[in-house]
């Protein structure tokens, strides 16, 4: 399969799914999780984001009169509704993750098991690319991507390291990347330096918070009562903001109260914990170790 979706049955659980309902998945990647909920839905419809060329190459091969594929971030999710003449859906499904498919290909420079060039766009009509982050960001910058995105302990070393190797040889294939890493990676935990460097490169080059905090903001308004929000995270920043999302209403987490000190949310969370994958999915699945699903109802 293209792409193993992560904690499938869990998902399909959380969005309750109605077959004559009209649902959303905000991330269709691999198209896993658009191709299950497809089997549930009968008289409805499903609508799939993704803002990917090779995404849009899979969601070409599903023949079904209950789907639409929008090539888009999901940011412009309400955009593209209305565009297909949708006002409210029954639920929202979003997977925060990278799909192996993505992971998998050398050219798409996600991957450090590849030297492919430092790219890492998830659409690939973006300017940015992960080599434009390491070779013009000022040093401050860069310490602080490393910092908040990748949770990089020698974040202030490393952002240095870069900027005094570019000044040398700009910065345009992941092995030149990975030599330098080496240098400065915990004896041990080498691999898992790099991933974060990488993650945090990713969701700089993506802008995936302004992406998710976009999202977000829309689905009070296009979700119909009682329908359902199942979002999946893998970065402890992500499921803050989808936390505080359901709990308050605001990514950050600010709890607004009416005229009588009533609390005005969107959302009653139906996981105060998050769920996790178990532990035969991790063993089969490294991609679900880190995953973190959250499920909410519309008041």
């Amino acid at each position: 399969m293209y792409h193993q979706p992560v904690m499938l049955e869990e998902c399909l659980e959380g969005l309750d799914i109605n077959a004559e309902g009209t649902y959303v998945d905000a991330t269709f990647g691999g198209g896993g999780h658009s191709l299950a909920m497809l089997e549930k839905i009968k008289g409805g419809q499903l609508v799939a984001f993704d803002q990917d060329e090779d995404a849009k190459r899979e969601a070409e091969k599903i023949r079904h009169r209950s789907f639409t594929f929008c090539q888009a971030n999901f940011m412009y999710m309400s955009k593209y509704l209305k565009l297909n003449g949708i006002r409210k859906v029954n639920g929202i499904l979003a997977d925060l993750g990278i799909s192996s498919h993505q992971i998998d290909s050398p050219e798409r420079g996600f991957s450090t098991r590849f030297n492919g060039p430092l790219d890492m766009r998830m659409d690939s009509k973006n300017k940015l690319t992960a080599a434009k982050v390491l070779n013009e960001y000022p040093e401050e910058q860069l310490h602080k991507v490393l910092g908040m995105y990748g949770e990089v302990k020698n974040a202030k070393t490393l952002a240095r390291l870069v900027c005094q190797q570019r000044k040398l040889k700009k910065f345009d294939r992941i092995n030149g990347l990975t030599e330098l890493l080496k240098t400065v990676a915990p004896k041990g935990k080498e691999f898992k330096y790099y991933a974060q460097v990488f993650q945090a490169l990713r969701m700089e080059v993506n802008q995936e918070l302004q992406s998710l905090e976009g999202f977000l903001k829309q689905c009070e308004d296009v979700i119909e009562k009682g329908g359902r929000l199942v979002i999946m995270s893998y970065h402890s920043l992500e499921d803050r903001m989808v936390k505080n999302y359901m709990n308050t209403g605001k990514v950050r987490g600010v709890l607004e109260k009416d005229f009588f000190g009533n609390p005005i949310k969107p959302f009653r969370a139906m996981t105060r914990k998050p769920v996790e994958a178990s532990e035969k999915e991790t063993k089969q699945n490294n991609r679900a170790r880190s995953a973190k699903l959250r499920i909410a109802e519309r008041l």
